[in-house]
């Protein structure tokens, strides 16, 4: 029967972190990984260029984090977005900061983060075992004995340990191996799973998407979240049309209530301002100016055409209720005031959300009620550690998500007692 001093449950970022902190201090350490190979998620994540942290301030950080900020402040604190610069810059990977203090490889490839951290845990003489998934943690009197490997259909192999960490992930992209199996083996050791659900994932509208207005995306708009009528959130940058519904850095990060909303059965809207920067007031003088530039005869569809990408010029007349072919110099002022409203107040009903296979993040998990936070072990059974996405911890898009699972994988990987 083979012993180890610690196993690692899951190859994402915070399992590698994790083993390779526990080895460095001294006991051996297998890491088990169910896939072909570790951190196949971090390999694909920011569009295969990874945005492993970013270089914000600790309370700009926390205020990013939706859920168990206050749990996971005392993990930021000890390794923190600098700390992990630091740690991949030493490592071999050049880094580059770009627009909202985003970190990336200077690369541009996700590959170079995956494999550099891989070497590195391996030359902290970490046992990496891919096709390797754990069916069980055992325990005894409150603490960890070891784990059931699955070797062959219907075939086991029992290893002994002292500590476990979990960092099997969450549910999202369960092609890259994150199928949810961590929340199982911590509710069989009496660990409470928060219910689990989507997170930073595109939304579905009520209606599918004009054709001539999908994959267009819109820039520099306001985003109002609507729940019930009630507006609870706002968000400002870019957004785009899918066929289905919407997508984009402003969506994913109004997704997560959305979500919520749509579970709890309420009515979830977004109202779009097309052109924030302008009150209505100058928006009127813009009409004014421009029908006044067009010839006289001029349709309002080449009024429209003057401030609004050409795929939308349908979509808004028909909202403001008037005819592509309606004189631009005959239109009232109660038309104007209506293009207007349309422009400012642009409604989307969102009637559902994409699954898992298209979420970033699972929002959701094991409840760090149960779990200590100046150590990552659980309260119930000693020697069982929690890092990353399998925990009910998530955050915006910008890089947080990846800082959380280093600095928990960096917490945990340290086995303070």
């Amino acid at each position: 029967m083979r012993h180890f001093a610690t196993v690692v449950i899951g190859g994402g970022a915070a399992g590698i972190m994790a083993a390779g902190v526990a080895a460095s201090r001294g006991g051996n350490v297998l890491l088990c990984e169910r896939m072909e190979k570790p951190q196949r998620k971090v390999r694909i994540t920011g569009k295969g260029r990874c945005n492993l942290t970013n270089l914000c301030s600790e309370e700009e950080f926390l205020a990013k984090v939706r859920c168990g900020a206050d749990f996971f402040a005392s993990a930021l604190h000890r390794f923190d977005s600098e700390a992990t610069m630091r740690f991949f810059e030493h490592i071999g990977v050049p880094l580059t900061v770009e627009r909202g203090r985003r970190v990336f490889p200077s690369s541009g490839k996700a590959w170079d983060i995956a494999d550099a951290h891989v070497g590195w845990c391996r030359t902290q003489g970490v046992t990496i075992e891919t096709h390797a998934r754990v069916t069980e943690i055992t325990a005894r009197t409150g603490q960890v004995t070891g784990i059931i490997l699955e070797t062959a259909p219907g075939q086991s192999e029992t290893i002994t340990c002292e500590n476990v960490i979990l960092a099997t992930g969450g549910a999202s992209y369960p092609a890259t191996g994150s199928t949810g199996d961590g929340y199982r083996l911590a509710h069989r050791l009496g660990h409470t799973i928060v219910p689990i659900r989507p997170s930073l994932t595109p939304l579905i509208t009520g209606r599918p998407t004009p054709r001539p207005m999908a994959d267009l995306t819109l820039r520099n708009i306001s985003v109002l979240l609507l729940i019930n009528g009630r507006s609870v959130a706002e968000e400002f940058g870019e957004m785009e049309f899918t066929p289905k519904g919407v997508n984009g850095p402003v969506v994913l990060r109004l997704s997560r209530r959305a979500v919520d909303a749509l579970i709890d059965g309420e009515r979830v809207e977004f109202s779009l301002d097309l052109k924030p920067a302008l009150s209505p007031e100058q928006l009127t003088g813009r009409l004014v100016r421009e029908t006044a530039a067009l010839p006289p005869k001029a349709a309002a569809r080449s009024l429209a055409a003057k401030l609004v990408p050409s795929v939308l010029i349908g979509e808004w007349l028909k909202r403001a209720g008037i005819h592509p072919e309606e004189y631009a110099a005959a239109l009232t002022p109660i038309q104007q005031k209506a293009l207007i409203g349309a422009l400012k107040k642009w409604t989307i009903g969102i009637a559902d959300y994409a699954p898992f296979t298209e979420a970033i993040v699972t929002a959701g998990g094991v409840s760090v009620d149960e779990i200590d936070p100046s150590t990552m072990q659980s309260k119930l059974v000693k020697g069982l550690y929690f890092a990353g996405e399998v925990l009910d911890i998530d955050a915006d898009t910008g890089g947080y998500n990846l800082q959380i699972a280093y600095s928990t994988g960096h917490l945990a990987g340290e086995l303070k007692p």
